[in-house]
């Protein structure tokens, strides 16, 4: 079975200090113009030669540029260049504007963050769903995690909207009690989404227009219809042999992600949301998770607190210094998590430290060493051919998704070698010996397809696409 790869991702709810030494002197910081274009020129050049990186590089310092610049093209088929004012799909960015409505609410007295979730949305019957509050969900403690299920892909078009995500989250069990764990949710977010409507009687897309884009003046950050915006990013995918777009990826921006926005009105939102009180008020900054856990980073010169969003074809990041007052944003039509990786590269600049060195995607460069090398070689160098790669994605993916790539182009055995060696690697995760049964089945390897659905049944014994293939091929003996 093809991985999913998680949609939207990457919230950082800890400020992010590099290195172990003391905090570094104000005046140490690299923030020269003309030294920081060359170095940055430099570190991007190094993604854009390998084609892994086209976009929006934007660093300022209190709001005012210290560089800016676009890269590649926003659409392929058309040649049109990227430019400042391309519109680029903002991924979980989105969880920031939700975090400012429910703040919002809770200052106006129409929510409470010790409100429970069933009693604003029915439906929720899990055994320990009277648990969860309204807090939970915006710290990512609720225990609901993903919502890209299987269910979820089988949603016909025009099905993936908030209400409709709901109802498919009503059935999903909770990974932890709530309150008792962490884990990055989707879900959760959405859960906020359907609160926002379910308390105001208006759409998430109104509250967010009136309560942040026309307030701050954002006139390049789209809500809704985001196909019809006129110079959008088209994003794209670095395959095997060529580059393909994500067109079929692009839903309608929901509460856990989607919107559209150039670099500055991202910009824009950030600095109110890091600074002042125009979106979110003293009180809520005292009572929000999210912002103790970052206030540290206010005294701490080099701190940098990112957040960023991103899936197939798309990655956006904003890293806010705020000792500093200094903001890195870098939009890129391209696979995450080259934004992240830039920048972090430029960040790591800035405190004067040398940036890592561009490589290919994890999963390109494992076929490059494979085609070049063989098996063995991937097998025990698979760690460092696989460090770019987003440290929020299962890493049993690279190699399972690498294989369905080969299927796709009719090389089976390869996909074959490719499957086997994530057995090996991961050899406790039921998927990989899935994906290596197919593959086999597909080769007409009967009995051993056999053994490989079986040992993932051994692992996961309600894996559902082993037990209908092991059916299948049970009935053709």
């Amino acid at each position: 079975m093809r991985s999913s790869i998680t949609l939207i991702l990457f919230i950082v709810f800890q400020a992010v200090s590099f290195g172990q030494a003391p905090p570094a002197k104000q005046h140490s910081l690299v923030t020269d113009k003309a030294i920081l274009a060359d170095r940055i020129d430099r570190l991007v050049s190094g993604y854009t030669d390998l084609g892994i990186f086209s976009g929006v590089v934007l660093v300022a310092r209190d709001g005012v540029p210290l560089y800016e610049k676009a890269f590649g093209l926003a659409n392929r088929q058309t040649a049109t260049p990227n430019t400042l004012k391309t519109r680029f799909v903002i991924g979980s960015m989105n969880k920031s504007f939700t975090q400012v409505v429910i703040h919002q609410l809770v200052d106006e007295g129409k929510l409470r963050y010790a409100d429970r979730l069933v009693d604003i949305l029915d439906g929720f019957d899990q055994p320990d769903a009277p648990q969860i509050t309204v807090r939970h969900l915006l710290e990512h403690t609720s225990g609901f995690g993903d919502y890209h299920t299987p269910e979820y892909w089988s949603k016909g078009d025009g099905k993936e909207n908030i209400q409709g995500l709901t109802d498919l989250i009503r059935q999903q069990d909770l990974m932890f009690y709530p309150g008792e764990d962490q884990a990055y949710s989707n879900a959760g977010y959405i859960l906020l989404g359907a609160i926002i409507e379910k308390t105001t009687g208006r759409s998430y897309a109104q509250e967010v227009r009136d309560r942040v884009v026309i307030p701050l003046g954002l006139k390049e950050t789209y809500l809704e219809k985001v196909r019809n915006v006129q110079g959008r990013a088209i994003g794209y995918m670095k395959t095997l042999d060529g580059v393909v777009d994500n067109e079929e990826a692009i839903n309608e921006p929901r509460s856990d992600g989607g919107f559209y926005a150039t670099a500055g009105d991202v910009l824009i939102f950030y600095r109110h949301f890091f600074y002042d009180t125009m979106l979110v008020s003293p009180k809520a900054r005292k009572e929000s998770g999210f912002f103790r856990s970052i206030a540290p980073a206010y005294s701490e010169s080099g701190a940098g607190i990112p957040l960023a969003g991103g899936f197939m074809g798309a990655n956006t990041v904003h890293m806010e210094m705020p000792a500093d007052q200094i903001s890195i944003v870098v939009m890129a039509n391209m696979d995450e998590p080259v934004g992240e990786l830039i920048c972090m590269g430029i960040h790591a600049t800035i405190v004067g430290k040398e940036p890592a060195s561009a490589v290919l995607p994890a999963k390109l460069n494992v076929h490059k060493a494979f085609v070049q090398y063989g098996e063995e070689y991937v097998l025990t160098h698979f760690d460092e051919l696989t460090t770019n790669w987003h440290p929020a994605d299962p890493r049993d993916a690279i190699l399972n998704n690498l294989g369905y790539d080969l299927m796709n182009e009719g090389q089976v055995e390869n996909a074959i070698v490719i499957f086997t060696i994530n057995t090996r690697l991961f050899p406790d995760i039921a998927n990989c010996w899935d994906s290596l049964g197919e593959a086999l089945a597909e080769h007409g390897e009967t009995k051993k397809a056999i053994t490989a659905y079986r040992k993932a049944l051994e692992i996961r014994p309600d894996l559902p696409t082993s037990i209908q293939a092991l059916k299948r091929l049970d009935q053709g003996k």
